[in-house]
Parts: C-alpha cells; structure tokens; sequence
C-alpha cells in the first residue's frame, strides 16, 4: 500500500472533523508504519508525521490542535476554521 500526502491529509481531515476517532487514526499510523510504502517524493514528511500520529494515544504524547496544523501544512494543504452557531431552542 503506498501511502501518499494526499491520504495523510485525509485521514487527519476526517480525525478533525470527528469522523473517526483518535484510536482509530493511530491504528491505521501504527499499520501504515509497519506494511506502507511511502510516497518517496514526500518520504520524510510522511513518515515523520505517521510515526508521531502513531504516538497520539499515549498519553504523554497525545496530539494537538497546532500539531494537526502544522503536519497538513508540511503536506501542503492550509487549515481554513468556519464555526457556526447551531439552533438554540428556548
């Protein structure tokens, strides 16, 4: 399996738009680490923010906000935040 900018990303879009969980993103980082092949073009980035993601649910590590940031944007991609108010009933 080779493991490309572009799938990173979305993995991580998908982690911060709480379509999976923490454990499962550093289930697949931990499986990407042991059977992926990186994109060689992006063979260190990749695979300096895989193995990191791979660390997220230890809890001295953990991941942040910033770090989510920064690791799209090493992959090239910019972080636009929109929050909206949602119904408030009374």
């Amino acid at each position: 399996m080779k493991i490309t900018r572009r799938e990173v990303a979305q993995k991580l879009t998908d982690y911060l738009h709480h379509q999976i969980a923490l454990t499962e993103l550093v289930y697949w980082a931990e499986s990407a680490m042991m059977d992926a092949d990186f994109d060689q073009e992006d063979f260190d980035a990749l695979r300096d923010i895989i193995s990191r993601i791979g660390l997220a649910d230890v809890k001295a590590f953990g991941i942040t906000w910033e770090e989510c940031e920064d690791f799209l944007s090493r992959l090239g991609y910019q972080v636009d935040v929109m929050v909206s108010q949602t119904a408030v009933s009374v």
